[in-house]
């Protein structure tokens, strides 16, 4: 069962889910749901949305715990830089296409989605962020390599949705998005955890 999207030509999937398949065989990324922060002929970034840490954000960011949703945990983002941290925000208002906008301290990727400079003092961005959450290293693809990756089958590609980054229930997050989708991949949703007990 492969995605229509993954079969056309698309110039960016800056800002959709991809959605591990069940054949994909990278433990890194079981199960998981990357949302693209940037994809372009250079390659692709995103962060794992559904691999929260036992690491509070109290913790390493102590000044951000207070904006960051529940579960208030740090989320590995991916393989890559482990030791370096992202923040991505839901700006509630912010759906608007145009680049620019937002408040201070947050560049928008796609619709209400941004990511937060962890630079920027907090209390410029409290009053705006609807949700915030922290990952620990991203996901990245060289040039062509995730292309070929979705022509393998390897990841679904869909539409997100602002409550995606936020969800309080991200070990749920892989079937909640499929159970979504309009098609056949809402049936991926019931695939089993190990299909050996089937």
């Amino acid at each position: 069962m492969r995605d229509h999207v993954g079969m056309t030509e698309v110039s960016s999937l800056t800002g959709r889910l991809l959605v591990a398949t069940p054949a994909l065989a990278d433990p890194n990324f079981d199960r998981a749901v990357v949302l693209l922060l940037d994809h372009d002929e250079e390659g692709s970034l995103g962060v794992v949305l559904n691999r929260p840490t036992p690491v509070d954000v109290v913790d390493i960011l102590e000044n951000w715990a207070d904006l960051a949703g529940e579960p208030g945990v740090v989320f590995q983002g991916g393989p890559v830089s482990l030791d370096s941290a992202l923040g991505v925000a839901v700006v509630p208002g912010e759906s608007g296409s145009a680049v620019g906008g937002g408040p201070l301290g947050w560049r928008r990727v796609h619709g209400a989605i941004g990511l937060v400079d962890l630079e920027t003092p907090p209390e410029l961005l409290a009053a705006a962020v609807g949700s915030l959450r922290i990952f620990a290293g991203y996901a990245g693809w060289g040039p062509g390599q995730l292309e070929d990756e979705l022509a393998e089958g390897a990841w679904y590609v869909v539409e997100s949705e602002p409550g995606d980054v936020s969800s309080p229930a991200p070990e749920r997050l892989w079937r909640s998005v499929l159970r979504r989708q309009r098609s056949g991949l809402a049936m991926v949703a019931t695939y089993p955890d190990d299909p050996t007990l089937n």
